[in-house]
């Protein structure tokens, strides 16, 4: 069996993209390509705050590491002597940690190590004034978004269940709030976060303490306490970062930075500024010694209150019980008695006035009808006769043998009719 043809040089890929795992680039190419593509960069000013400084001494060159003063990233920098060395006629102690600077650098990528660093040909410090100026900025800015209105400012609650704060480590700030809180209140509760408070990392991990204790739910106020210190010292907590996280915080923050002449932008956004860590422990718990005595004095007050309320009371029943109404209520009732009585008399005597008037008036009106009744004529020798055919008027109209009766005064006869022309022929009369 013969051979396989030798497919001679195999040819690399022009681009990443036609890379396979058969046919890959070596790391010298990506290296080389790393390089050329960085190195199309032009030169850039950047802003940051120095973190490390590295100057070995008889060394051309200076390392240091430039940190964003917002987030946590950081480039490594390296910067000639002489560059250095300028900085000295602004900056007598040259470059420390957290000094804010303003550098001209590009991107320098090293193929055989594989890393990346900043080359600085100028380098100036930020100075009080720029910073002062940025911070004016700043400040307008935020209080257009309304950011500083008292509006959106939360009240304290009156005695939170748990108090967080977020200081120094083993700073004088935390016992300033926590011994003079205890001190009002003893049995506050306390949730702590020892954080950076100057330098580069203040921003992000004081950010991170406070979404922390903002998270908590029984954590019904966050202090932010800090001693006081330089323009420089305090930068952090006028960073618009660290502003925004406390404007977002859904937990009310109370400012307790520095002394009473500093005034960082926190002490705006935050719902309450505490001039001092000392003032801020009076403004989150109640003094227990004050409400004690405010109680006492309520309830003295209720009782004074009361006791003149019992006491007016008092009188006016006192006063009610001596009136004649109340001292002999019997006697309202023998007046209405006596009333009543009178009132049945007068109707008495009234309804028999009227049954004599009526009794009177019944006589006469008896003699009236008597007057008038057929009886008074029959007693005087009338009488009514009466036939089958009901009163006989005519004679002529009573057939012979008719019964008749016939009604007197004092009673009735039975009769039997002999006809109208016998009786007139015996001369009788025509009764």
């Amino acid at each position: 069996m013969s051979p396989a043809p030798d497919p001679g040089p195999r040819r690399r890929p022009a681009t990443a993209g036609e890379t396979t795992a058969e046919n890959p680039w070596p790391v010298r190419l990506l290296a080389a390509k790393m390089d050329a593509y960085i190195a199309k960069m032009p030169w850039t000013w950047v802003e940051g705050q120095v973190v490390q400084v590295n100057d070995r001494p008889g060394a051309s060159v200076v390392f240091l590491t430039l940190r964003d003063a917002d987030t946590d990233m950081s480039l490594p920098v390296t910067i000639h002597r002489r560059v250095i060395a300028r900085l000295r006629e602004v900056l007598p102690d040259g470059l420390t940690h957290g000094t804010r600077v303003v550098a001209h650098a590009r991107p320098e990528f090293f193929a055989k190590r594989g890393s990346l660093s900043l080359a600085v040909d100028d380098l100036r410090p930020v100075g009080v004034g720029e910073l002062l100026a940025r911070l004016e900025h700043l400040k307008r800015v935020l209080a257009a978004e309304g950011l500083f209105d008292v509006g959106r400012k939360r009240p304290l609650p009156f005695l939170p269940r748990v108090v967080g704060l977020v200081c120094g480590r083993a700073s004088a700030a935390e016992r300033d709030v926590v011994d003079n809180a205890r001190a009002r209140w003893p049995g506050v509760r306390f949730e702590i976060r020892e954080v950076a408070v100057q330098g580069p990392n203040a921003v992000v991990e004081v950010a991170d303490a406070l979404a922390e204790l903002d998270a908590l739910a029984e954590v019904d106020v966050v202090v932010v306490a800090r001693g006081g210190g330089s323009v420089e010292d305090l930068l952090p907590f006028s960073n618009e970062a660290l502003l925004r996280a406390v404007a977002a915080a859904r937990t009310p923050v109370v400012s307790a930075i520095g002394h009473e002449v500093d005034s960082p932008l926190l002490d705006l956004v935050a719902d309450v500024r505490a001039s001092t860590p000392t003032d801020a422990a009076r403004l989150v718990v109640p003094d227990v010694a004050e409400e004690l005595n405010g109680v006492e004095a309520l309830r003295a007050r209720a009782r004074r209150g009361i006791g003149t309320r019992v006491e007016r009371e008092s009188a006016a029943l006192a006063a009610l019980r001596s009136r004649p109404v109340l001292a002999a209520p019997h006697v309202l009732l023998d007046v209405r008695e006596q009333e009543v009585g009178a009132a049945r008399a007068r109707g008495r005597d009234g309804l028999h006035r009227r049954i004599e008037r009526a009794g009177v008036e019944v006589g006469h009106l008896r003699a009236q009808v008597r007057a008038l009744s057929p009886l008074s004529t029959l007693r005087r020798g009338y009488a009514v006769v009466q036939g089958p055919a009901g009163l006989v008027h005519d004679p002529a109209a009573v057939p012979a043998g008719a019964r008749l009766r016939i009604r007197v005064a004092e009673g009735a006869l039975i009769a039997v009719a002999e006809g109208a022309e016998a009786v007139a022929g015996r001369g009788g009369g025509a009764g």
